[in-house]
């Protein structure tokens, strides 16, 4: 990107900040949810193609612990854990935003919160496309439901389901996946399901989509989505 374009989109991430929030209703916030190897990368694709939603590649750290009173400085806590998530194996380059830009961004950040925080990369991030609109996908999200819904109000659980033998197949021969084993990939797909589906009666934001039906039936999945977002 040329060195002018880099400054304006800049000054631009740095305007976001300051835009005045206070009493703004948020708009839905898509949040992609399943066991892995579900079809959660496909259905972020596809809902990223919508020219006013971007969804970037797995976040992970809203469901980092949040610091209490004990933080003095929250700021610079926070935009300190977000680029530099996970510790062992910083994934900050995959969002294409300057860590830097980020960091003074929510310096500047008013009023300042972690949940604004967390809206900011989001925001940050769709503007990188010129989109107004963003959500989030990151499978085991699913395990966090309840605490996910209290820190953003906005968001809404899109929780894909594939049958669990495909998705051990696909799985079980993965670096992240918890064991080849069919009883442990039976036992994981069935965790995240149940403990997402049980999370989902709770909450009024959840919606169901089969990764067979959303393969066979797209447009059809894909309007019943939107309509739900």
């Amino acid at each position: 990107m040329p060195i002018d374009s880099i400054r304006q989109w800049c000054r631009q991430a740095l305007a976001i900040s300051r835009q005045p929030k206070a009493g703004i209703p948020q708009a839905p916030m898509p949040m992609i949810v399943g066991s892995p190897r579900s079809g959660t990368t496909l259905l972020r694709l596809m809902l990223d193609a919508h020219p006013a939603l971007a969804i970037p590649p797995e976040t992970g750290f809203l469901a980092m612990p949040l610091p209490g009173a004990e933080i003095k400085d929250c700021r610079a806590w926070f935009a300190h854990a977000i680029t530099h998530f996970p510790p062992n194996a910083t994934g900050w380059e995959d969002f294409g935003i300057d860590s830097n830009v980020f960091e003074r961004a929510v310096m500047e950040l008013e009023p300042f919160n972690f949940a604004e925080g967390f809206r900011l990369f989001y925001r940050m991030y769709a503007a990188r496309f010129g989109k107004q609109r963003w959500g989030d996908k990151t499978p085991l999200y699913c395990l966090h439901m309840p605490a996910l819904q209290k820190l953003l109000p906005e968001a809404h659980f899109i929780h894909i389901i594939r049958d669990g033998r495909g998705s051990a197949a696909s799985l079980r021969k993965q670096w992240f996946s918890p064991g080849e084993s069919m009883a442990v990939q039976a036992q994981f797909w069935r965790t995240n399901v149940f403990t997402a589906r049980e999370a989902g009666a709770l909450r009024l934001r959840y919606l169901e989509v089969r990764y067979e039906d959303l393969i066979t039936n797209t447009e059809v999945e894909l309007r019943r989505l939107c309509d739900f977002i």
